[in-house]
């Protein structure tokens, strides 16, 4: 920054600005994280956690708390499984796997408030966040490449 440029001076224009401010107020109105949702069931929020991941999926470990409704399932089951007015939450494997979008957009067609879990399953495994399998509880610790190890917040 030179002497006669400020800091209040912004280099986009007013309709790139909006268009940013639009993109990003979007993004989280449909899109969450696990440490969000681990703090939105912390504090009581009401709220269903889908894994929408097929059953062997959901056998060798889900997140702690969530129902299995696997996405092909979605449109005949969820009707019957979840009131239509509670938010939704769902998640696949990966960031690489969108198996979750693909149900939220079932969800979504069915009337349902839904958002994805981004980073899916890997990263609330990865964050430290409880895990069960069928054999139960999985036991692991937070991957230093994608959380804080030491127990406060991010700063996210």
């Amino acid at each position: 920054m030179t002497d006669t440029q400020t800091a209040s001076v912004s280099p986009l224009t007013a309709d790139a600005r909006e268009a940013a401010i639009a993109h990003f107020a979007a993004k989280l109105r449909f899109e969450t994280d696990a440490s969000d949702v681990v703090e939105a069931l912390a504090a009581g929020e009401r709220l269903a956690l889908v894994d929408t991941r097929n059953e062997a999926s959901w056998n060798q470990g889900h997140a702690a708390g969530a129902i299995h409704i696997p996405r092909r399932e979605v449109a005949d089951r969820a009707p019957r499984e979840i009131p239509l007015d509670t938010p939704v939450v769902v998640y696949c494997w990966s960031p690489g796997c969108n198996g979750a979008d693909k149900a939220a957009l079932e969800f979504a067609k069915l009337g349902y408030e839904v958002k994805l879990m981004i980073g899916g399953f890997e990263y609330w495994a990865r964050e430290g966040y409880d895990v069960i399998s069928d054999a139960g509880p999985v036991i692991r610790g937070v991957d230093a490449l994608v959380g804080p190890v030491a127990p406060e917040d991010c700063g996210c």
